[in-house]
């Protein structure tokens, strides 16, 4: 069975002077070392969240640190779409390197900060900047991977940011506990600067002319706003992505204060736990991307074959709930961390299917912002509404039983509309 992805057309300009500049697999690389340090920079705000003396210094209500744990969220939301409409008119290279210094910036600034109204303005500028990670790296990956390495490609590249959890985690503790937490947002914000260095000397210059993009769009259709927003799969892949989402944010922003207060760990234990969380759901990713393409390379249809593991990871992911009314705390430790971890079955897979397979090439930036905006309002809802159940509930067991209700909408959206008949259509651009 034919797919989107098998009938593309010939990769345009920018695709050819980005694999010129370094092979394909090298620039994967820096992509996800790149969104690596995107997801410990947004992050690291969740430890700070954790610690008492922060809470103090800013006389923070459970309400108050989900209103900062938000803020992010909110503004990552809005910019998706003009950052996908960016990405696809003027290319990945000069707007990320912009972009990405911008968040460098305003996370180490952080530390400066004296009021809440200061955190939370802080937080809306790492989430405007770094909007352009997502609709920028698929982008890449759609122009310059086939389907049979869509799965690896994807998987790698969604390690960066589970990887940049599990790591920020521990690492933001430690420099909280040694240090304080003034100098753990500048360390963690400064540092990742050193990253341009590599990313301005290997990509190529992949802007488009005027008279390039014609051309382009000439060769490969195009495909409309109203063409994407009227796409079934583009509902269902926003559904499908702000349910998993939902867990995964909540998991980034909740999990270290979970850890302390309602299983008594220290922040250092919990920023252990945490990275065995995220370093699993990284590693499962991987292996189950690498699995799907195998599968698919040996004749299976594409489709079917994510939405199998998408299903079995939301399935996964819901044993959650287990770990509330465990009796031990091993028994809770283990559940948090398998539970997060199966959840990497749908990981790779599904952003191969949604923001790849069914997405014609010519609008990859822009279809993918218009999912982004659902996953990342997903984690601001996780964030406030978690926080919210946790004061006026005084426990965690709402908040979990929410995750699961997520999930299993989740997967029934999978199943029901990702379907290649419902994908945004391409319109033939006339001479």
């Amino acid at each position: 069975m034919g797919t989107i992805a098998e009938e593309a057309p010939a990769a345009p300009a920018e695709s050819r002077s980005a694999v010129a500049s370094a092979a394909p697999w090298g620039i994967l690389a820096l992509l996800t070392v790149g969104v690596l340090i995107a997801y410990f920079d947004r992050t690291s705000i969740s430890s700070a969240l954790a610690d008492k003396s922060f809470i103090a210094h800013f006389d923070m209500s459970d309400a108050d640190r989900g209103f900062v744990g938000a803020a992010f969220f909110w503004s990552y939301a809005l910019m998706q779409i003009p950052m996908g409409w960016i990405v696809d008119r003027f290319g990945v290279k000069y707007p990320y390197a912009i972009c990405f210094a911008l968040w460098c910036v305003a996370t180490a600034a952080t530390g400066l900060m004296h009021v809440v109204a200061g955190l939370f303005v802080m937080r809306l500028i790492v989430g405007l900047t770094e909007a352009i990670v997502t609709p920028a790296s698929y982008r890449w990956i759609r122009l310059n991977m086939p389907e049979t390495h869509a799965g690896t490609a994807v998987g790698i590249f969604a390690m960066g940011n589970k990887i940049g959890v599990a790591i920020g985690a521990p690492i933001a503790a430690w420099l909280i506990v040694t240090f304080d937490w003034r100098l753990m947002f500048v360390i963690s914000g400064l540092a990742g600067l050193v990253w341009l260095i590599p990313w301005m000397l290997l990509v190529k210059r992949d802007y488009l002319a005027k008279t390039e993009i014609a051309a382009a769009r000439r060769k490969t259709g195009q495909v409309t706003f109203r063409s994407i927003i009227k796409a079934p799969v583009i509902w269902g892949a926003m559904i499908v992505n702000f349910c998993y989402g939902y867990f995964s944010f909540y998991c980034m922003t909740w999990m270290p204060a979970y850890l302390v207060e309602e299983q008594g760990l220290s922040l250092q234990e919990s920023g252990l736990y945490t990275f065995f969380s995220f370093a699993g759901i990284a590693l499962v990713a991987v292996v189950a991307g690498w699995a799907a393409d195998r599968i698919i390379a040996r004749g299976y249809d594409a489709i079917i074959t994510r939405k199998v593991f998408i299903v079995a990871g939301f399935a996964g992911a819901s044993t959650v709930l287990l770990g509330a009314y465990a009796h031990s705390l091993e028994w809770a430790l283990f559940w948090n961390v398998f539970s997060l971890s199966a959840l990497g079955l749908t990981t790779a897979n599904n952003l191969a299917l949604c923001k790849i397979t069914l997405i014609p090439p010519p609008a990859v930036g822009l279809s993918v912002g218009v999912q982004q905006v659902a996953g990342t309002l997903s984690g601001g809802v996780a964030a406030g509404l978690s926080g919210w159940l946790l004061h006026t509930t005084g426990s965690y067991d709402v908040p979990m039983m929410v995750i699961v209700a997520f999930l299993a909408i989740g997967a029934a959206a999978c199943i029901i509309l990702l379907r290649p008949k419902w994908s945004p259509k391409i319109t033939q651009v006339e001479d």
